[in-house]
């Protein structure tokens, strides 16, 4: 994996040495090499950083440019079926001298015989690259289509001094002089409700994100005006969805189940390719220990494994992954944390994230990623099989609460909230622990809580979001701030045929996947300096499965029925079958204890009303609750401690 960056200023002379400041921010994502490329005729500079996986000789050198010399290329990624493509275009010029054996090179000449768009629809795997075309001059930029790698965008500075900065992580963008760090309070709120800041937005204004399977082109024009064109579309997962859907298999289970074996395990195969040492994360859940043993009945040699585990009982799987392990072969590293070490890691999560993240288990993400580079350079995970395959409890819970309480009255809705919200979650569990119907989920009082809270919603679009949602009012919270809507009114209309699971499924693809899950992963691998791939984020595979009929996903209340039916085959029942864990940390418990005086300070309230973003009394007020036990509030607390942490480290 690698780091891309860089700019278009009208005045190039004024910026000769900033590329280099730029590029050296992402020296994390790719150690291995560095290059930079300048056309001060045209005012367009491009950096990378490479973490070298494929064709690991110089002649992987980027800023690459092509035979032709017409283009030049910074990429990030990994493009599976580049041989394939290579073997199509010496069809078609037998000719073509190949300097190397990478991807990128393969991604190069492509574009230049099938031009962008055909191109980037041949391209099986995750990047994101900047592509600048000398003759036209066009500068175009590209994401994956399920926004597995990351990629900033936005004009900053004023007049003639206006650029064009774009990279893989703002830190990059930030070092340009031009840079303007003017904060979004929207971007705050948004943080606040779901514990990141979903795409295209960006914690700062005039900087976005580009959005998975999207491309960006400024044209000569776009540039000299300062323009800023539409993305376009060149993959859609609502498509992928809807049409799937339409056209679901008309086949037995046994077909269709001996089908979806075969195409996980291809796409296993392909991302099992690396001129580097590859291993897996296994936390011993359906996902990962099926990517696992996939991976392991195609290799000759037991495959490096790891995982990290706590002595808290509640937040570990440890032992079930080492279980696991032993019984499919594999050569299994597992690591316990202790508190203190995990703590230690929090203070370094403001730089790692760049703007402000709050999803917990960032810190166990961080912890594998460090304990895996030490023995390999590229790890496979499990990420996306619960968004694909309905796996989440939220899924099934947020279904029959939906049902149940539209058969209720609007007052005794409101009274049945009042009363959920009356007894903490911490006795919730306690009393729901002795009804077995119901024992298979765990923190049912923190989803009650929830499910609470969401049962004003008028439709089931606003249900699931509340349903997700830390601060239900986050503008309330955010001074000055406006609440913005992740679920456009097009959308809800593009979607609403599909039933209440599928439509969570596909609010989770379009929001929560690229926004929290792949974000946490990248920055925390990226930050170890390894290269992180997920199976089940192969958009063929994808295509695939949503033609799979949803009784065979969500079969008698059991998300990913048909992927625990394959498993089967690979690990005896006994050994996965659960309540699903997650990925957490005690955070709630560490900040009545050892975070509290961390906590204390950065909730100071003259300090927030200095600092002028929060209404400083509303989050004391939580705090407070939190730290007597009364309500936990963890999830919303933590929120705001990496927003303060974050504001804090910028000043």
């Amino acid at each position: 994996m690698c780091g891309i960056c860089g700019f278009y200023s009208k005045s190039p002379n004024k910026y000769k040495d900033i590329i280099n400041r730029m590029t050296f921010a992402l020296e994390h994502r790719g150690p291995d090499d560095n290059g930079i490329w300048q056309d001060q005729n045209t005012g367009v500079f491009l950096g990378h950083q490479r973490l070298s996986i494929i064709d690991l000789s110089k002649a992987g050198h980027q800023p690459m440019q092509s035979h032709s010399g017409r283009y030049v290329l910074s990429f990030n990624g990994e493009i599976y079926n580049h041989l394939e493509l290579r073997g199509e275009l010496k069809k078609i010029d037998p000719l073509i001298k190949w300097k190397s054996n990478s991807d990128t090179e393969t991604l190069l000449e492509a574009i230049e015989f099938w031009g962008i768009e055909k191109a980037i629809k041949k391209f099986d795997g995750m990047f994101a690259f900047c592509l600048w075309d000398k003759k036209n001059h066009c500068l175009t930029l590209v994401r994956d289509r399920l926004g597995e790698k990351p990629l900033y965008y936005g004009w900053h500075g004023m007049g003639e001094n206006k650029v064009f900065l774009f990279g893989s992580e703002l830190k990059a963008l930030k070092k340009h002089p031009d840079f303007s760090n003017e904060i979004d309070k929207d971007a705050i709120a948004l943080q606040f409700r779901y514990n990141y800041i979903p795409d295209p937005y960006s914690i700062y204004k005039n900087i976005y994100k580009l959005l998975p399977g999207h491309y960006l082109q400024l044209t000569e024009k776009n540039l000299k005006k300062n323009d800023l064109p539409d993305s376009i579309t060149y993959w859609s997962l609502v498509q992928t969805a809807m049409s799937g859907v339409s056209n679901s298999f008309n086949k037995s289970e046994v077909e269709i189940q001996n089908e979806l074996e075969s195409q996980l395990k291809l796409t296993v195969k392909k991302q099992m390719i690396s001129d580097t040492p590859l291993g897996a994360f296994l936390s011993g859940g359906t996902d990962s220990s099926l990517v696992v043993s996939l991976m392991q009945s195609q290799s000759n040699s037991p495959i490096k494994t790891f995982t990290i585990g706590f002595d808290d009982t509640d937040f570990n799987e440890a032992q079930y992954a080492k279980k696991i392990a032993n019984h499919i072969g594999t050569d299994h590293t597992e690591m316990y944390i202790s508190p203190k070490e995990a703590m230690n890691v929090i203070p370094k999560l403001t730089k790692m994230y760049d703007e402000p993240f709050s999803d917990s288990s960032q810190i166990p993400a961080f912890l594998i990623s460090q304990l895996a580079k030490q023995q390999v350079k590229v790890a496979l995970t499990g990420d996306g099989g619960d968004e694909l395959f309905c796996g989440y409890n939220r899924y099934n819970f947020g279904e029959k609460l939906w049902n149940s309480s539209r058969a209720t009255p609007a007052g005794l809705r409101k009274i049945f909230s009042i009363g959920i919200q009356l007894v903490s979650q911490k006795n919730w569990d306690k009393i729901l622990k002795y009804l077995p119907i119901i024992n298979q989920y765990n923190n049912l009082g923190d989803k009650l809580h929830k499910g609470a809270r969401a049962l004003d919603a008028k439709t089931i679009f606003d249900f699931y979001l509340l349903l997700c949602s830390h601060w239900h009012k986050s503008n309330e919270v955010v001074l000055n701030s406006e609440e913005t809507s992740i679920i456009s009114n097009k959308l809800r209309q593009q979607i609403e045929t599909l039933n209440k699971q599928q439509q969570m499924m596909v609010f989770d693809f379009l929001t929560y996947l690229p926004g929290d899950i792949l974000v946490k992963v990248d920055r925390a691998s990226m930050a170890s300096s390894i290269e992180t791939r997920a199976p089940f984020l192969d958009h063929k595979l994808i295509e695939y499965a949503w033609k799979i009929p949803h009784r065979l996903k969500n079969k008698n209340g059991q998300g990913k029925w048909i992927l625990k039916e394959i498993l089967k085959q690979y690990v005896p029942k006994n050994l996965t079958e659960r309540p699903k864990m997650g990925f957490g940390v005690p955070i709630g418990t560490w900040l009545r204890g050892s975070l509290k005086d961390w906590a204390e300070n950065l909730l100071d309230e003259k300090k927030m009303q200095e600092e002028g973003f929060l209404n400083s009394k509303l989050i004391k007020k939580k705090w407070k609750e939190h730290i007597s036990g009364k309500k936990n509030w963890q999830h919303d607390l933590w929120d705001i401690l990496m927003f303060q942490a974050w504001i804090r480290e910028q000043r």
